[in-house]
């Protein structure tokens, strides 16, 4: 089947499964605080948008635009399920978020990512692989993350949409 990407709640009962999922995840790679979690009832807030990647209907990924000040977008919640990694689902999302952020006008976009991976036999590749092909740099903290071992932050400039050339 193909992987649909839609914009969705976060507020049902398999989304709250599959963020389950992700926390989990990320407290096996990275201390608790230093894990920067939103909830599914924050990621329902109006600044937040929650695409959910689906396969047959079942939920197999998310990812999230959360806007802040300043025309800054921030990459939030990504994560695949094991089942479906490799499938390319990740930069799916990640152009959907990028494509809100220029129809909004936001000019940039910003992300923290842990710098752990599972080192299940073969290894993935690192986190970040999905933002770079993207066209994410590295950069130094951003927002009021902390600059930490844990961490690694990526940017990207936007052009709004109404502004590229065709």
């Amino acid at each position: 089947m193909a992987i649909s990407v839609v914009a969705e709640t976060p507020l049902q009962d398999d989304i709250r499964v599959l963020v389950a999922e992700l926390n989990a995840t990320l407290l096996e790679l990275t201390p608790p605080e230093f894990v920067s979690h939103l909830t599914v009832e924050q990621m329902a807030g109006p600044d937040t948008t929650v695409f959910i990647a689906r396969d047959g209907g079942v939920a197999v990924a998310c990812g999230a635009l959360k806007r802040h000040d300043g025309g800054v977008g921030e990459v939030k919640r990504m994560y695949t399920r094991p089942s479906h990694r490799g499938r390319k689902i990740g930069a799916m999302i990640v152009e959907r978020i990028e494509a809100l952020a220029r129809a909004e006008g936001l000019t940039r976009l910003v992300l923290e990512t842990g710098d752990r991976h599972p080192a299940a036999p073969p290894p993935p590749p690192p986190p970040w692989t999905v933002y770079e092909r993207a066209g994410f740099t590295r950069c130094g903290p951003v927002l009021d993350y902390p600059d930490s071992k844990w961490s690694v932050f990526y940017e990207k400039t936007l052009i709004p949409s109404s502004r590229r050339s065709p």
